[in-house]
C-alpha cells in the first residue's frame, strides 16, 4: 500500500502535468485538499487528494483520500470515500457520498461514513481554488470538514 506522502506527490505530479485543456472543456479534477476537521470538540489539520470526473457541466463522480494524523486523542484517522457531484450552477458543487473511515491506535477500527459537501470553484489559470465544506456523518456523530482544495483540471 501506497504512503500517505507517495499519493501526494503523485497528486501533484499530476496537477502539474503541462497536457491540460481549457476549464471549460475538462472531464478530469485532480486536487489536493488543506484544512481541519472538528469532531467531538477537537480540531485538527486535514490533507488530502480528491479526484473528480465530470461526466458532463451537471453531473460527476469522484473519490477522496484525507487524513488527520492528531484526530481522535492522537491514534489518527483516514478517511477514503466515493462521492457523486451535482453542479447547480457552473463554479458550486454539492457533493453525497459514501465511505469508511479508519482510526488507527492500539485499538484500529473503521466505519461506516456519510458525507455531505459543497464547494465554490474560483479560476486562477489553469488552476481551482475551492474552498470546501463538508459533514461527515459517522456512527450518529458529526464531523465538520472545513479547507480549501487546490485543483488543476484537464
Amino acid at each position: 500500500m501506497k504512503s500517505p506522502n507517495t499519493i501526494l506527490l503523485s497528486a501533484l505530479l499530476l496537477i502539474s502535468s503541462s497536457d491540460v485543456c481549457a476549464v471549460g472543456d475538462a472531464h478530469h479534477f485532480p486536487g489536493i485538499f488543506i484544512g481541519y476537521t472538528n469532531a467531538q470538540d477537537e480540531t485538527n489539520f486535514t490533507y488530502g487528494v480528491e479526484y473528480e470526473y465530470k461526466f458532463d457541466q451537471t453531473w460527476g463522480l469522484g473519490a477522496v483520500y484525507e487524513k488527520t494524523d492528531n484526530a481522535h486523542h492522537g491514534d489518527g484517522v483516514t478517511v477514503t470515500l466515493a462521492q457523486f457531484f451535482y453542479h447547480p450552477l457552473s463554479n458550486v458543487r454539492m457533493g453525497v457520498g459514501l465511505g469508511k473511515e479508519k482510526i488507527g491506535g492500539a485499538h484500529p477500527h473503521s466505519q461506516d461514513l456519510y458525507r455531505i459537501s459543497a464547494n465554490y470553484d474560483f479560476h486562477a489559470g489553469d488552476f481551482g481554488i475551492e474552498p470546501t465544506v463538508a459533514i461527515d456523518f459517522i456512527d450518529g456523530e458529526q464531523a465538520y470538514v472545513l479547507g480549501v482544495a487546490f485543483s488543476r483540471p484537464f
